[in-house]
């Protein structure tokens, strides 16, 4: 699409813009003002298309009074709202590139080389987050009486609650349905934070690709290159893990063809699933997690076949920090959390907390011939790693997939190579590189979902990262998996009314 600005038009993008990085320089550090604005400056030099047309001239037309944080922000957030109701109106393509510019823009301002954000830093980052979102809100009043209805009917599916959040042509929406708690009359907080389980792969997964095309890494150099003393098969490459083609044993347990269970470490969907829940707090290196999956036979020659498996994403959180000498969580926030301004997305290694606000995750389990029914939102997920231990919101998902499919973390060219479809023998579900690429009647949407004891996450989009669905969801887990078919059903109920008009679609297997 091609449009016209008019020079009020440009000049409010540039006073958002750059008023966004004047903000982020009067909320620094004493001292950093002229440095934090000149590296904020510079990121937004970098934005493309119309945008960056508009943004490489810094015209006098910029009008910002006074210096103060509390001055500068009562000009600026309400200019990125009306600079973000303007593209979307004209363009959304746009938009989005605007976003992501001035995020890139406000990350390089406040990022670590500068030594840690202030507080009002860290205030401003995510107020200017929510003022470029605002725009897209959905008009005041109205309603998605379907979407509310489908809720409800998945609460009385057996889930305890569920938080749903859609981007498309109509604006966003948000909603939520049952309680945040069992036996509570409050319904689950709209941007809650909950444990994303198996979506964190597409995380791991783009942070890999980010370090591909710094070069750090090569897709299909062997693996064993970079972490040589675990002794793997030189023929497993970095794509290899990203696919699930590596044939490494799952740590977490394998179920064979016949039925047959090859246990692995205690997790909650294991035997009884007692010996997770009585040790849920207990801490796994990930380096015991690879040793005792390479201590397994692997499932098929490097390459030959495909099978899911949380240990491919664990050996690609080593690779990670092999290469970077740093924390797979520093890296994460370097690439991905920071530039995005995911304020509500937590990588918590070994950490049992969840931030507030949240609604609460349930495991049940027979014990001395009674059912009980124990709170588990506190675990740690370290048994599981980066397979899928990360903690998010739907307003971060919705912003993270949207980001990433609109081209705004990955060059086009490994963006391709993410969501190109390799067979899993799943009916209508092929997998990329950390996302299922699925087939419906409505069109190929990419998605990756994720289970953890007690909670579930959805993230769906259209392939150019238009239009999304993100959902939370609590309920009462047990070792038998008995909300599986429940969450199955959710899937299709909530893929079919967003993206075909109320009829339901292939799901994803629970995780």
């Amino acid at each position: 699409m091609s449009f016209t600005l008019s020079d009020q038009d440009k000049s409010t993008l540039r006073t958002a813009a750059y008023g966004a990085v004047s903000l982020m320089a009067a909320a620094g550090a004493a001292g950093r003002p002229h440095r934090i604005a000149t590296d904020g400056a510079l990121a937004l030099a970098s934005a493309t298309g119309l945008v960056g047309h508009v943004l490489a001239v810094k015209a006098k037309d910029i009008a910002l009074k006074g210096e103060s944080t509390a001055e500068l922000a009562d000009q600026v957030l309400p200019a990125l709202t009306a600079a973000m109701s303007l593209l979307t109106e004209r363009d959304p393509a746009e938009a989005g590139n605007f976003r992501r510019t001035v995020l890139v823009a406000v990350e390089a301002a406040a990022r670590p080389g500068q030594g840690e954000p202030s507080p009002t830093m860290t205030e401003m980052a995510r107020k200017i987050t929510e003022a470029l979102d605002a725009a897209g809100a959905a008009p005041a009043g109205t309603d998605r009486p379907e979407l509310r209805k489908a809720m409800e009917e998945i609460v009385e599916s057996g889930f305890v609650g569920v938080s749903l959040r859609v981007h498309d042509e109509r604006g966003e929406w948000t909603g939520s349905a049952g309680a945040a708690e069992l036996g509570g009359t409050a319904k689950p907080p709209e941007n809650g934070h909950v444990r994303i389980g198996s979506s964190t792969k597409t995380f791991t997964a783009a942070l890999v690709l980010r370090l591909v095309a710094e070069g750090r890494i090569a897709l299909d150099a062997p693996v064993a290159d970079h972490l040589p003393e675990f002794g793997l098969d030189g023929r497993i490459t970095v794509r290899m893990l990203l696919q699930h083609t590596s044939g490494v044993f799952n740590h977490t347990g394998e179920v064979d063809a016949d039925g047959t269970i090859t246990p692995g470490i205690p997790i909650p969907y294991g035997a009884t699933g007692k010996e997770w829940l009585d040790n849920r707090f207990a801490s796994y290196r990930p380096q015991e997690l690879v040793e005792l999956a390479l201590s397994k036979p692997a499932r098929f020659e490097p390459g030959t076949s495909w099978s899911y498996s949380n240990t491919n994403y664990v050996l690609a959180r080593l690779l990670i920090e092999k290469v970077t000498g740093r924390s797979f969580a520093e890296e994460m926030r370097r690439l991905i959390i920071g530039p995005l301004g995911l304020s509500g997305t937590v990588v918590p290694d070994t950490s049992p907390e969840i931030p507030a606000p949240y609604a609460h995750a349930y495991y049940r389990h027979e014990e001395d011939g009674r059912q009980e029914t124990t709170d588990i939102t506190r675990q740690n997920p370290s048994w599981v790693s980066t397979g899928g231990d990360m903690i998010s919101t739907t307003q971060d998902l919705h912003t993270f997939v949207s980001a990433l499919l609109g081209g705004g973390l990955l060059p086009a060219p490994l963006l391709a190579e993410m969501c190109a479809p390799r067979p899993t023998g799943i009916p209508n579900m092929d997998y990329g590189l950390g996302v299922f690429v699925v087939s419906t009647e409505g069109g190929t949407l990419i998605s990756h979902n994720g289970a953890a004891a007690g909670h579930a996450a959805l993230m769906y989009s259209t392939p150019d990262g238009s239009r999304t669905l993100t959902a939370a969801l609590n309920c009462v887990d047990d070792a038998g998996l008995s909300i599986a078919a429940a969450f199955l059903n959710a899937q299709q109920r909530l893929v079919g009314e967003v993206f075909r008009g109320g009829q339901a679609d292939p799901a994803q297997p629970a995780d």
